[in-house]
């Protein structure tokens, strides 16, 4: 029998937990006492190192949550606290695959969310695969997901659901807004050594093929290692391919010390559009005036027409509470993370036993929900146990309220989210 252990001594109280330390805790009223136990729910997140930006938006979350749950749950006819357990991955995805496994084996959650990249999402979804507890994973690209954990199209996997767009999809949005500028479709890759990297850079499911079929011609010098210091041999190789396109999926910091080099060794393209890296404020900031006319992917923003299932905010709103309790411009993990929850909160709703781990996850996989960032529904994936999200592109132009601000640029794939305007070449 699947059964997922009750202790009957939970505290009967939210309480939000970051690497193992309390928080946060609220009391129930005693209307909550006559539940048997509380639900615990586990929250694998970088809050720490050169992935924290993915994580910047979750404790704004957190908080949210933690009073929108402030009654408990109901499930089954019973009302039940809930505890949201929130371990910092520190960017590693060894200290990922630690906390998941002290979150389900210690802490005994029953159900598990994470995101922010395949370093942090992939040894968690593993965990939770190997222990039979139910996750839901997202902020990843679904290829390098699902065949990053060796996933087999014809099988799937038991307990780890993930939603969020593909490669098919980046790449739709890339080429999209290239295509609305005069160049000679010579592109720089910059393709590091990890999940992304190799998905993107993949010679058969990654960006080569296509780029080719569109007559793209692509520099691509090889995998390097994140935190690399020396972008020397990538930006002659751009210089002879006389790249007016540079593109590929980076982290903050490695972005950061690409362009000032690219600058300071004369590589002026016409285009920069580069995953991961330009998705933050806080990082396009950090560039000063390089930061002008980047581009990117547009996986969330204020203009999206979606509103949450669990508050009933418009993603506007969501996005203007977020800056009204932070001081910080909003950023495009605040949408998912929220989504998270909405997603396990529906599920946990529709769970017949909460007590097991495969009813949990039969409720998982059955789900429809509209959600802050559009519609989650498995079943209807390009495989088992992935469900896709909208994508659009953007690019970064001086703002009027922050120093600067992401416009959708391309809505080709999701005509719904409205253009603000139209790709520029950077000056």
């Amino acid at each position: 029998m699947d059964q997922h252990p009750i202790d009957n001594k939970r505290r009967t109280f939210v309480k939000i937990v970051a690497s193992g330390a309390l928080v946060a805790a609220t009391p129930f009223i005693t209307q909550l006492a006559m539940a048997s136990r509380a639900i615990k729910i586990g929250l694998v997140t970088p809050q720490t190192g050169p992935l924290a930006p993915f994580g910047e938006a979750d404790h704004f979350i957190l908080q949210q949550t933690q009073g929108l749950l402030k009654n408990g749950i109901q499930v089954g006819g019973k009302t039940y606290p809930v505890q949201i357990l929130i371990k910092d991955s520190q960017s590693n995805p060894n200290r990922a695959g630690e906390v998941a496994n002290d979150l389900i084996l210690k802490d005994k959650v029953d159900i598990m969310l994470v995101g922010a990249t395949p370093e942090t999402a992939n040894p968690v979804c593993d965990a939770c695969e190997l222990n039979q507890t139910p996750c839901i994973s997202s902020v990843v690209p679904w290829q390098p997901w699902f065949f990053g954990r060796k996933g087999d199209p014809k099988r799937g996997f038991n307990y780890t659901y993930h939603f969020f767009w593909g490669l098919e999809d980046v790449i739709g949005v890339y080429t999209d807004m290239w295509s609305s500028l005069s160049t000679n479709k010579s592109v720089g890759g910059l393709f590091p050594n990890d999940g992304d990297g190799n998905a993107w850079g993949d010679a058969k499911l990654g960006f080569p093929p296509v780029l080719a079929k569109q007559g793209f011609r692509l520099t691509d010098t090889g995998r390097f290692q994140s935190m690399t210091q020396d972008f020397s041999a990538q930006i002659s190789a751009f210089r002879q391919a006389h790249a007016e396109i540079v593109s590929g999926v980076v982290i903050p910091p490695d972005a950061r010390n690409f362009l000032l080099q690219a600058r300071q060794q004369g590589l002026k393209p016409k285009i920069i559009t580069i995953g991961k890296a330009l998705l933050f404020p806080s990082a396009i900031e950090s560039l000063g005036d390089l930061g002008e006319g980047l581009s990117s992917e547009v996986w969330w923003s204020p203009s999206h027409p979606f509103k949450s299932s669990l508050s009933g905010q418009s993603a506007g709103q969501l996005a203007a509470s977020y800056e009204q309790t932070t001081g910080k411009q909003w950023t495009q993990p605040i949408g998912f993370s929220h989504a998270l929850f909405e997603v396990a909160i529906d599920v946990l709703k529709r769970t017949k036993d909460i007590d097991s781990n495969t009813a949990i996850r039969d409720a998982l996989a059955s789900t429809r929900l509209n959600t802050i960032v559009g519609d989650v529904a498995w079943g209807t994936g390009p495989v088992k146990n992935v469900a896709k999200t909208p994508l659009v592109g953007g690019q970064w132009g001086k703002g009027a309220k922050h120093r600067f601000d992401l416009t959708v640029v391309s809505n080709k794939l999701e005509p719904r989210v409205p253009l603000g305007g139209h790709l520029k070449a950077i000056g």
